[in-house]
């Protein structure tokens, strides 16, 4: 029920659609990640503990979602694609 409310509309959105009637035409976070440090943003780094937690249930709740890390980036995929990618970010002090 969880995946089908939260993931439903994106997984269909990068695995099945193209061209017209591909519905968001997201960035890569990598693209996010420069935005951010030129908006005067730093990352805020993952409590290793956080991430091992996640990773488990994640795991636990099914084989075919994933959880990686790049960098500040919590990669959130299903069947091998990321379909989210989160960070916590904080403004710097200048």
């Amino acid at each position: 029920m969880f995946e089908s409310e939260f993931y439903a509309r994106s997984i269909m959105n990068v695995i099945a659609c193209e061209g017209t009637e591909r519905i968001e035409r997201a960035e890569s976070y990598t693209q996010w990640h420069v935005r951010n440090k030129r908006a005067g943003f730093r990352k805020v780094d993952l409590e290793k503990k956080v991430m091992k937690k996640l990773k488990d249930i994640m795991k636990a709740y099914h084989k075919d979602f994933m959880t990686d890390e790049d960098g500040p980036w919590v990669l959130v995929g299903w069947k091998g694609r990321i379909i989210y990618a989160i960070a916590c970010w904080e403004p710097t002090d200048s």
